[in-house]
């Protein structure tokens, strides 16, 4: 019995919507998988045969990370760190890792009212972290992602793609990482700063400049003192919504800022580097746009940062 063209058409994968890009410059983005299996139909079609239509998979429940494919992963805790922030942590299968490089991210789908949604996210967890991985998540109240993230629960499944991105490095390889995080851009880095002080035989340097708008917003603070406490590590504050410092811990005043980062402020922190430093800037697109615009005003050539 032939098929008719309108049973073809029924299999003809549907182009993404707009929505469904988290503009994140993933490879393969979701129009390169639609091109892909676009290929695979008209291949399928021409030939007849349903059969190379089973090459095409949207999601898979083995919990091994695919770019290509969306894959479940159970949540097995949530928690609210602000009014808007949640960190939540996903099972992984015995003592296996999510397989990721330093500064990969990973895609998110959501379903909102019949839309999807796709957005980008960078584990917080070491790379090497074993059953599990954690992502830390601002919510916001017009935000249709948001919509679907603050109705997690624990035991919910969700489904990821990955990893995309990544910031290549290996130990020793700059003197010292000047880190210019605002708000959950912190994420990236945090890897990163974990990944250097687990390593006996990285000498590397690490300043971790955090932006955020007050005391309260500060995110993971005791992991973040942790790590401040290694001889190669401190830690830096500005907050923008806080006018004073004196209400501050006496541990966290020598160290913080009030207002907003500057370029003299990063002047100053670059000066007081011990070693030439490699600048990491992560934020939102306005925060990249300024502090790129800042390394630039202060002579730093673009092979001396990079943005995430």
């Amino acid at each position: 019995m032939s098929e008719s063209e309108d049973d073809w058409l029924s299999l003809m994968p549907t182009e993404p919507l707009q929505s469904q890009c988290c503009g994140s410059g993933c490879k393969p983005c979701v129009y390169d998988v639609y091109q892909k299996e676009l290929a695979q139909w008209e291949e399928a079609k021409a030939k007849k045969d349903r059969r190379l239509l089973t090459k095409q998979k949207e999601e898979s429940c083995n919990s091994e990370l695919n770019p290509d494919t969306f894959t479940a992963f159970k949540i097995s805790s949530v928690e609210q760190l602000t009014e808007d922030t949640y960190q939540y942590k996903f099972e992984l299968p015995g003592n296996s890792s999510l397989g990721l490089n330093l500064g990969q991210h990973i895609v998110l789908r959501g379903m909102v009212n019949g839309l999807e949604v796709q957005r980008a996210y960078t584990p917080i967890s070491p790379v090497n972290a074993e059953g599990y991985f954690e992502v830390l998540i601002k919510c916001y109240k017009a935000g249709l992602m948001s919509q679907y993230i603050k109705s997690w629960i624990e035991g919910d499944t969700v489904f990821w793609r990955g990893p995309f991105g990544g910031f290549p490095y290996s130990p020793n390889q700059y003197g010292e990482l000047l880190m210019l995080a605002s708000g959950t851009g912190v994420a990236p880095m945090l890897p990163i700063l974990q990944y250097i002080t687990e390593n006996e035989d990285d000498e590397t340097f690490i300043t971790l400049v955090g932006c955020f708008r007050t005391f309260e917003n500060i995110y993971l603070k005791p992991l973040l003192q942790d790590q401040s406490r290694y001889w190669n590590v401190r830690t830096c504050y500005v907050l923008s919504q806080e006018s004073s410092l004196e209400k501050l811990p006496w541990s966290y005043q020598e160290n913080t800022h009030t207002g907003h980062i500057t370029e003299n402020l990063i002047k100053k922190m670059i000066n007081s580097c011990r070693r030439k430093p490699f600048v990491l800037i992560c934020g939102s697109v306005e925060f990249n746009e300024d502090m790129t615009r800042c390394l630039k005003a202060i002579g730093l050539k673009e092979d001396s940062y990079f943005v995430f």
